[in-house]
């Protein structure tokens, strides 16, 4: 093991700078052996109290899930074969090691104690909450089960870890694999400078090993004004050439590609699927459950699967209509503009049609917004935001921490005495070579006070996949790339801004994962807030302010197939639920199958019969949405409702928001998981919370 150990130290942010893959290994299985050690330890003489079954045992578990959950975080942003193959040789270790604390009976035994003792009465109701939650998480490690049926149960607990690395790593290796270089001008016809500059920027920096000598030399010359464009399916590239190419039989290959990735050969993640979805149904019922999604719902806000159906259903009544009356007039348009009365709309021609009825309808489309929106005012604009709702600074620290790229800049936030509260790391870029899609954050460290008194401040990684500087030019960000960010410092703040003192509720720990997402969604409303927009979209090269007419015509925007882009969620989140509660894998009905049934009733256009999108469908099969999908539906009618707290007192009175915002900010920001959701919605909100907001926001009322 190297001197300088990144993986050790759990009090401090990792030291990127001395990460080596060779530590791995060695210093995983080390830290197992010492947490087994301490927990045979503690497990001698189990008190049941809470500095002893709470607080001793985090200190024990903690070093290990420090060092597991940094390998996690660089096999996102800095994915190599050396660092995924050190994983997969520990991870059943890990797994195991956890579970051994999880569905350890004596503190299992010690925490029920506690909830029917004497000593319940002592603990405030953050700790209350903590132990009853652990007591759950116990049955749901197995705690209960005996013989075969727990070593059965340790099985799948391994198993279902590595089949969700499996599908991330082939779905990650499929993606790069897939190249289509653009030689002739004419093949380029409507794609947007800014396309055309990364397309250029993907072919200089492309790997020319094994190419035809000529192409190879062209690839290293590569302009935007002359080409070779390389085209990807990394969503800075994929999404812009389908919503601006000229080309359908170029859309075509492009749309083929992205929903049959992951579906050949040793990269095909269609069996990966089936074991997974075997292994989850045989969990469940190990642990008494009717199915997976019965086993989810348990621990989520809505409860049970009716819940979040009834939710589904009510939102389908009103997106499915108007959805279909959307793409009516997308074909009406299109027959209209190639006066072509018989033209018939294919699944790679919506996203380009859409985007021209857009500029028909609001006169702008997302490329005449992005000189406006470079990653620097962007950021500007974000973190006044959080001072003038929250009362929070966000100041740069370029060298406070060491960081795992060039790319990835460090933060502070503090207090309105300028004394420190959190911390966070913002990766903006697109890597595609070795940095996963998407967007997220994690948790770096949770925030933790120490019997001392003293106070382990949070620290968060913010992690977006948004177009990266060119050719001299800022990260110009579309208007998605926008929301996008804000969505994600959103999460940040729940992390960040939290009061909680005990890692196990602070930050977005124990919440319920389908409330987690509503400060995330919440932010995203202040990029349609006159004053916050107009107060940082000002122009990269002039800066001239954003026009009115062109906020205008965003705002008006806003709503543009609204039905559609609720139906498309619906039907994702219809399918998950589906595949977990219901179906029988491995019996007559293939995922696939079960997919095209739920799409009947959940889509406008049918997906082609070679639609394979589930092997990419990672959010379920590799993310923590199994049986979960429907969050982001139930945690935008939170959103949506706490924004109207905002918009009743008047959206332009900053005073009177910031009232507000303090008011969010103790309690959806800094309760974390320390109290049921639904009753911090209510210190918030006084009542319970009301879907018409939701609805009436993207003009889907009634």
């Amino acid at each position: 093991m190297t001197t300088h150990n990144a993986l050790i130290g759990h009090n401090q942010p990792p030291r990127f700078k001395h990460f080596s893959t060779s530590d791995v290994v060695p210093t995983i299985r080390r830290l197992i052996a010492e947490q087994d050690a301490g927990l045979l330890e503690l497990e001698k003489d189990c008190q049941p109290t809470w500095e002893f079954l709470v607080l001793r045992l985090n200190a024990i578990a903690e070093p290990l899930s420090y060092a597991w959950h940094t390998v996690h975080h660089l096999l996102g942003v800095r994915n190599e074969p050396a660092l995924r193959e050190a994983e997969e040789e520990v991870q059943g270790e890990v797994i195991a090691a956890g579970l051994r604390i999880a569905a350890s009976r004596p503190i299992y035994q010690g925490m029920r104690t506690m909830r029917d003792g004497a000593i319940w009465a002592t603990l405030d109701s953050v700790q209350q909450r903590i132990i009853d939650s652990a007591i759950r998480s116990a049955e749901q490690a197995g705690v209960g089960l005996e013989g075969a049926a727990r070593e059965r149960f340790l099985e799948i607990e391994t198993a279902l870890g590595e089949m969700g690395s499996l599908f991330s790593n082939h779905l990650l290796d499929a993606t790069k694999a897939f190249e289509l270089i653009l030689t002739e001008a004419s093949e380029t016809e409507g794609l947007p400078p800014s396309l055309l500059a990364a397309a250029a920027q993907s072919a200089r920096t492309t790997n020319s090993e094994g190419r035809e000598p000529t192409l190879a030399a062209r690839l290293k010359d590569a302009t935007p004004e002359k080409g070779p464009w390389r085209l990807t399916l990394d969503g800075p590239i994929l999404m812009p050439f389908l919503e601006h190419s000229t080309r359908s039989d170029l859309r075509e290959k492009l749309y083929h590609a992205q929903i049959t990735r992951a579906t050949d050969g040793e990269l095909d993640n269609q069996p990966v699927i089936d074991q997974i979805l075997k292994l989850r149904l045989e969990k469940a019922t190990l642990l008494g459950f009717a199915d997976y999604a019965a086993l989810s719902l348990s621990r989520k806000m809505a409860g049970t699967v009716d819940a979040a159906q009834h939710l589904l259903d009510d939102l389908r009544k009103s997106s499915r209509p108007a959805a279909e009356r959307e793409h009516s007039d997308l074909l009406a348009y299109a027959r209209s503009t190639t006066q072509n009365p018989i033209l018939d709309l294919k699944n790679w021609d919506v996203g380009y049609w859409a985007e021209q009825l857009r500029k028909h309808r609001f006169d702008f489309d997302d490329e005449a917004l992005r000189p406006y929106f470079s990653l620097e005012t962007v950021l500007e604009g974000l973190y006044s935001v959080a001072e003038r709702l929250f009362g929070v600074r966000v100041v740069a620290a370029p060298e406070a921490f060491e960081t795992w790229h060039p790319d990835v800049r460090t933060f502070r936030i503090v207090d309105a005495q300028d004394q420190p509260v959190a911390a966070f790391f913002l990766d903006p870029f697109a890597r595609p070579e070795n940095k996963r899609g998407g967007a997220w954050m994690d948790t770096c460290l949770d925030r933790k006070r120490d019997p001392d008194g003293a106070v382990r401040l949070p620290i968060a990684y913010l992690v977006c996949n948004q177009s990266p500087p060119v050719d001299g030019k800022p990260s110009l960000m579309t208007f998605d790339e926008v929301e996008t960010l804000f969505h994600e410092f959103g999460h940040g703040l729940q992390h960040m801004l939290t009061r909680v003192d005990y890692v196990d509720a602070a930050g977005i720990n124990n919440i319920e994962w389908d409330a987690v997402e509503l400060p995330s969604q919440f932010m995203e409303n202040w990029c349609y807030h006159r004053a916050t927009l107009q107060g940082f979209a000002r122009h990269h090269e002039t800066g001239e302010p954003l026009p009115a007419d062109l906020f205008e015509k965003i705002l008006a925007a806003r709503t543009y197939r609204a039905g559609s882009q609720f139906l498309r969620q619906i039907y994702f989140a219809t399918l998950d639920l589906a595949l977990h509660h219901g179906f029988i894998p491995g019996g007559q009905e293939s995922p696939d199958d079960v997919k095209r049934k739920i799409a009947r009733d959940n889509t406008v256009m049918a997906p082609l019969p070679e639609d394979r999108f589930l092997a990419g469908f990672s959010h379920i099969f590799a993310g923590g949405y199994a049986a979960g999908y429907y969050s982001y539906k139930w945690a935008e009618v939170l959103a949506a409702d706490a924004f109207a707290a905002f918009e009743e007192v008047g959206l332009d009175h900053l005073d009177r928001l910031a009232e507000v915002g303090r008011r969010f900010r103790d309690t959806v920001l800094s309760m974390g998981g320390g109290q049921h959701p639904s009753e911090v919605f209510k210190a918030f909100r006084g009542r319970a919370p009301d879907p018409s907001a939701l609805l009436r926001s993207y003009g889907l009322a009634d």
